[in-house]
């Protein structure tokens, strides 16, 4: 019952943080270890994140979801969203777990949209390398490279976004993981960000 209360509160968090006060530039995320989800369970996350201004910049609040599944030992899918104040975003993504244990490899695959309030909405691919191993028992450190191709709707204009996304997962319980990540943007229109939250999966 704690568990499920802190995956909720989590979940609310990430929700009440979408209304900040500044328009929103949501990026994708990866927030997960190179393991796929376990054949045949869901798993549900929520994750509390900020987008660090740049200049004179604020920082933005907001909050995204998964919602995914297992399909086999070594592939899953997952749905996103993201809510922050102007902008929702949503997609999907497919990830296949392809070298297992010391380390753990995996590739993934995606699409989502931006709609904006007020502004053009944008579609982007998205792609994402990741390497993670265990340091204890409960206790995995992942690397991740993270890009994404996005163009605009209605204009000629595409960019290119592109992280590298160091992050942590710990296992509170089976059924239970929190995680935590940094996104270090490498272009232009990859601001910074940080992102914690929970993920509880049903077996």
């Amino acid at each position: 019952m704690l568990k499920r209360k802190l995956f909720i509160s989590l979940a609310m968090l990430s929700f009440l943080l979408s209304f900040s006060a500044a328009p929103a530039v949501a990026q994708n995320l990866i927030m997960n270890s190179a393991e796929t989800i376990n054949e045949h369970n869901f798993k549900l996350s929520a994750f509390p994140t900020i987008i660090f201004g740049e200049g004179d910049a604020a920082n933005e609040w907001g909050g995204f979801a998964r919602v995914g599944y297992g399909f086999t030992p070594s592939f899953d899918v997952e749905a996103k969203f993201a809510f922050f104040d102007g902008l929702k975003l949503y997609g999907a993504d497919a990830e296949f777990w392809i070298t297992k244990h010391k380390p753990d490899v995996s590739i993934s695959v995606g699409v989502h949209r931006k709609d904006r309030d007020g502004s053009r909405d944008s579609t982007s691919l998205d792609g994402a390398l990741l390497v993670s191993g265990h340091i204890e028992n409960k206790l995995e450190l992942y690397a991740g490279l993270n890009v994404g191709r996005e163009s605009v709707s209605d204009t000629n204009r595409d960019f290119t976004t592109l992280y590298v996304v160091p992050g942590i997962e710990y296992k509170i319980s089976d059924e239970l993981d929190f995680m935590s990540e940094f996104g270090v943007g490498l272009t232009d229109e990859s601001p910074n960000y940080f992102s914690f939250g929970a993920a509880y999966y049903i077996r």
